[in-house]
């Protein structure tokens, strides 16, 4: 049986440090990986802002995670404080997305809601559901602890419902220090058929690398995959085509799609 990725080259934008499950799938289809992070999560600049937070949990009523990275660090500072986990009890949770709730899981901290649609409209669609209608999300008190930069859309909409959200940086997206222009450029052209962008941040940082708003002409003749509906919209904006885009927001339906593109 012909594996559908064999002889296509796919470089792989995601940080270093967890791309390995999405290389791992795209090599079993067949596909040649190149790794070629854009991204790095590194601490936030100061702990100020998320010390606050964690110092004042039971003025909360619900934590929203917004990925895996947000989990992580916001455990990590607990930990460093010295706060037990036991002090999420009486707080509501919800993740977006199923690997960020499974980062909860794995933590053994309880998830009340997990939206079906994992980007800030289902969020705010289902947070209104289950608080029985958008009238009872006025004066909750919402954390998101999350990228120091970030979408807004979703706490703008929630304090126009009258909720008050704190928004604290608990991590940072960054530019890889190491990372070389020229070898990028190199590593783009050589016989690379796709681009897989997994977050805003990985196209976002690609095109502030090359210094343009417009990677149309660095990508061009490239299929461009992007994980869900927000980053193919960032990668629109940067005046790319995206060919290939999973219904379902995870690196296992984006190496699926992008199997089943080529064998078509």
């Amino acid at each position: 049986m012909v594996s559908p990725l064999a002889g296509k080259t796919i470089v792989v934008t995601r940080a270093a440090t967890q791309a390995s499950e999405f290389v791992t799938l795209l090599e079993q289809y067949g596909a040649t990986v190149t790794l070629c992070p854009t991204i790095e999560i590194r601490e936030p600049e100061n702990y100020h802002q998320l010390d606050e937070a964690i110092d004042h949990l039971y003025g909360y009523d619900w934590i929203i995670f917004t990925s895996t990275n947000g989990v992580d660090y916001f455990l990590k500072r607990l930990e460093f404080k010295g706060i037990p986990i036991s002090e999420l009890d009486d707080i509501r949770v919800c993740p977006i997305g199923e690997a960020t709730a499974a980062k909860l899981h794995d933590a053994h901290i309880h998830v009340d809601l997990l939206p079906q649609v994992s980007k800030a409209e289902g969020v705010y669609n289902a947070l209104s559901d289950f608080v029985g209608g958008q009238q009872h999300l006025e004066g909750l008190n919402i954390l998101i602890p999350r990228a120091a930069v970030g979408r807004d859309h979703l706490p703008r909409v929630l304090e126009s419902a009258g909720a008050r959200v704190d928004i604290v940086a608990s991590y940072r997206n960054v530019v890889p220090e190491n990372l070389d222009r020229g070898k990028l450029s190199a590593m783009l052209a050589a016989d690379t058929d796709c681009v897989a962008f997994t977050s805003s941040s990985t196209v976002r940082n690609l095109a502030l690398l090359f210094d343009t708003h417009d990677l149309s002409e660095k990508l061009k003749g490239l299929t461009i995959a992007c994980i869900g509906d927000v980053t193919a919209a960032t990668a629109e904006e940067y005046g790319l085509h995206v060919d290939i885009k999973p219904s379902q927001f995870t690196v296992a339906e984006l190496a699926r799609e992008i199997a089943e593109y080529y064998a078509r």
